[in-house]
């Protein structure tokens, strides 16, 4: 098992210094699900929320919560993100919704945080636009599923 990264030699919690780390395009993809009742997941999919587009407003939360990752987890570095995307999909026999997100740079560390934040954060934009309908929605199964680019081998979730 390796070290953990953000740990000193006396037990400290500390941020890694990257300044001596090479640049690379660094990649990383992340997963949340949200499941809810069909009728609370069919409001959403045909448009009658009354708070407006959940998709839209979850997209752009994801969005915003990668770029301030490092402002929300003490030890994160602040980056320059190139590229951050977040896809929801209704899936309807399973009344849930599967939201992938997608971060890309050219940076000194990785984007792994990135993603799963704006996944997290996509998830819990749409509890919170939905909560006054339904209280018991579930956020499950948030896991990075890719991560490519830096010293440490690329990384793809199997299952």
């Amino acid at each position: 098992m390796s070290q953990l990264t953000h740990i000193n030699s006396a037990g400290e919690a500390y941020m890694v210094d990257v300044a001596s780390k090479a640049e690379t395009i660094r990649e990383a993809r992340a997963e949340a699900i949200i499941t809810m009742n069909a009728q609370t997941l069919n409001m959403i999919i045909n448009g009658r929320h009354h708070k407006g587009d959940v998709f839209a407003t979850a997209r752009i939360a994801g969005i915003m919560a990668a770029k301030k990752t490092w402002d929300l987890i003490p030890l994160c570095h602040p980056l320059l993100l190139s590229k951050v995307e977040v896809l929801l999909e209704a899936q309807i026999s399973d009344n849930r919704i599967r939201i992938e997100s997608y971060c890309r740079l050219s940076g000194k560390t990785g984007v792994e945080m990135e993603a799963l934040t704006a996944a997290s954060i996509a998830a819990l934009t749409i509890y919170d636009m939905c909560k006054a309908v339904q209280k018991d929605m579930v956020i499950s199964a948030v896991r990075l599923l890719e991560k490519t680019g830096g010293k440490s081998a690329d990384f793809r979730i199997t299952s």
